[in-house]
């Protein structure tokens, strides 16, 4: 576990309003998903969503565009298969913003406790970071329909 430690600055229930296409952001949910306490106050949180849906935004940016030329006003409205009554492209495209912003907070747990126990703690979370990042590369490349890995032949 990541050590994060509950904390009173963060709201109970806070959504961070999308584009018009893409959905909200609910915290919590992010929080309970991720598996981050209340140590990541909600200003870190917050930037970290911020900067999140903006990345993830920009790499589908095209691909919204065509879409929204097709007709489509939202994400939840791109034909798609539904899993408990929700498309798996929003699903989807949660995951990568759940995904960028943990490994967005995680990449700085190291500043935030300098200590050597803080520091083997960072150290343990490295290789998460890492399975954080290709998840969501891997989440935008399912909304985007490709192949999830690259090889080339040398």
């Amino acid at each position: 576990m990541s050590g994060f430690i509950a904390t009173a600055d963060s709201p109970e229930l806070v959504v961070i309003h999308n584009s018009a296409f893409f959905p909200d952001i609910d915290t919590t949910e992010l929080r309970d998903s991720m598996l981050l306490d209340g140590t990541v106050t909600f200003a870190r949180l917050h930037e970290a969503v911020i900067n999140a849906i903006a990345t993830v935004n920009a790499d589908l940016c095209a691909w919204r565009l065509a879409q929204q030329g097709s007709g489509h006003v939202t994400l939840d409205a791109v034909p798609a298969d539904r899993v408990d009554d929700e498309s798996v492209l929003v699903a989807h495209y949660r995951r990568a913003v759940y995904c960028l912003a943990a490994a967005n907070l995680r990449e700085r747990f190291r500043s935030f406790d300098a200590t050597a126990d803080g520091h083997q703690v960072a150290d343990r979370l490295e290789t998460p970071i890492d399975d954080l990042r290709r998840d969501a590369r891997w989440a935008i490349r399912d909304i985007l329909g490709v192949n999830r890995t690259t090889v080339e032949l040398i």
